[in-house]
This record gives C-alpha cells, sequence and structure tokens, in this order.
C-alpha cells in the first residue's frame, strides 16, 4: 500500500500536466481505483484532500481515504443484494430528495426576501410580550470583582471604592487595579452568570448563591489574596430573564416567527395561484 501511496501522491501533483485530452482519455488517466464498475479518480481525491498537509500526511490521507472508499463501495453492494424490499428504501430517499429541494428552495427566498435586520422596538415589544417564555435557568448578577495580595498598599481606600458605583470610585480602583490587583473585572453594564463569579472566590457557604445573593459587598481572603465583590443588581433562577440578556434569543425567536409566517405566504400564494388556474382536481 506504500508504493501505492507514494504512486497516489505523484497523481495528485501532477494534477496540472498534459495538454487537451478527450473526456475518456482524460478519466482513463486520471482513474486511481475500479471496484466492480465504480469508479474513483484523482479530482475525486482531490477534492477532499485537505490544504496545507505535508507530503507525508497526504500520503496517509489519500491511503486512508482510498481504503475507506473501496470498503464503503463493497459494503453498498453486500447491502443492497441482500435488502430485499428497496421499494420502500426508493420511497424514503424520494421523501427526503424533495425535503432537501424545498428546504433549499426555502432558504433562498428567506434569504433574498426577508432580511435578518429587525427594528429594535419589535425586539422589545415581542420581549414583552412573550416574558413567560424568557426564564432564568441559572441566576445572574451585575457588578464589579477585584483580587488583590495581602500585601498590597491602601487596602482600606479599595474596601470604600468597590462599594461605591460613582465614576470617581470606578476610575480610581480602575487605576489602581493597573498596578495592584491580580484581577479586576468590571461588569456593572452587563450580566454575567453568578457560576463565573463564584468561580474566582474561595466562599464556603454551602450555599454560595444565596450568599451572594443576601450579601451585596462580600470581602474574602485566603493565605495569599483578599477578593471583594460589589453586587450592583441580581436576579435568581426562575426569574424573567432582563432584557439586555434575553436579547438575543428574543430577537432569533422572532426572525423564526417571521420565517416561518414567510413560508406560509408562499405556500398560501402558491395554492392560491394553483386554484385560479383550475391545476388542483380533487376526485
Amino acid at each position: 500500500m506504500r508504493t501505492t501511496g507514494f504512486l497516489l501522491l505523484f497523481l495528485l501533483m501532477c494534477s496540472s500536466c498534459g495538454g487537451k485530452k478527450d473526456k475518456h482519455k482524460h478519466e482513463v488517466e486520471n482513474l486511481l481505483v475500479e471496484v466492480d464498475g465504480n469508479f474513483l479518480h484523482k479530482e475525486d481525491l482531490q477534492k477532499v484532500l485537505p490544504a496545507g498537509l505535508s507530503k507525508d500526511d497526504s500520503l496517509l490521507f489519500a491511503e486512508n481515504y482510498i481504503r475507506n472508499w473501496i470498503e464503503e463501495v463493497l459494503l453498498y453492494d453486500k447491502a443492497k443484494a441482500n435488502i430485499p424490499n428497496n421499494a420502500e428504501i426508493e420511497t424514503l430517499v424520494e421523501n427526503y430528495r424533495k425535503a432537501l429541494i424545498i428546504h433549499t428552495y426555502q432558504q433562498e427566498l428567506i434569504n433574498q426576501k426577508l432580511s435578518p435586520n429587525l427594528p429594535e422596538q419589535d425586539i422589545t415589544d415581542f420581549y414583552e410580550k412573550n416574558k413567560s417564555l424568557f426564564v432564568l435557568e441559572r441566576p445572574l448578577i451585575k457588578g464589579l470583582f477585584v483580587k488583590v495580595p495581602l500585601g498590597a498598599p491602601q487596602l482600606n481606600e479599595v474596601r470604600k471604592w468597590y462599594k461605591t458605583e460613582t465614576h470617581e470610585a470606578v476610575e480610581n480602583l480602575e487605576k489602581y487595579s493597573l498596578q495592584y490587583a491580580i484581577s479586576y473585572d468590571y461588569f456593572y453594564d452587563k450580566w454575567v452568570t453568578v457560576s463565573d463569579v463564584l468561580g474566582k472566590i474561595p466562599i464556603k457557604n454551602e450555599k454560595p448563591e444565596e450568599y451572594i445573593h443576601a450579601n451585596r459587598h462580600v470581602e474574602l481572603q485566603d493565605t495569599a489574596f483578599y477578593y471583594f465583590l460589589n453586587v450592583a443588581d441580581y436576579r435568581k433562577k426562575g426569574d424573567e430573564e432582563p432584557y439586555d440578556f434575553a436579547r438575543t434569543t428574543a430577537k432569533d425567536m422572532l426572525i423564526n416567527l417571521r420565517k416561518i409566517d414567510f413560508i406560509k405566504g408562499i405556500k398560501a400564494g402558491l395554492y392560491k395561484e394553483a386554484t385560479r388556474k383550475d391545476k388542483i382536481i380533487y376526485h
């Protein structure tokens, strides 16, 4: 197989060689493998050969691909000879083909006729009318987190700044963190999962999420660091998802509904046109 592999690689590298040939001669010269009337040509292998492979990797890929192709041909022929109810399979194949063609056509229509851009007000209205669809499966938090070494300076100032959400306090803490903090996360302006925050602090409470909910100013320490967390807002599991957290999902849902309505309109139009032209005959 290794000798065959080198021959295959040589053929692949020489794909651009030669002048014009008639179709039959071209197919013969580019034939790699024949199994019971099934043919694998060099072009077939080139289409699936990943770009950027080394010579040895290309050779290995070619050998494996050809072996798999041969085995699949043999298995398919064996299966055809041992599956008696081919009519049922043909029906399934035809149904799948029909569904695939319809789906492809629908997607083309959607891409051509339906804009993916939605007015923000439409998304907001959909969210407001369907809040029952947007329920938190895990708690969320807005706030600020900072981690500093035990020996860091101005710790009393840090204790004041992290509890205060004013622009001045945040600015002071940001400047301080650039020099002394091990970690600094500002998320007053976005929702993050509580589990993400809990992964950063050494909390030992049996119910850490409830502890965070009840204690909006959290200060912890271990043998090396202080951990400061200010909880500006909190939404527990089972609450409605905040709009800015649910917006992407709401937009996707609204787009899908518009796609469904669009396709229904296309079907209704085709039915109306067929009825007008007497194409539908009931027996």
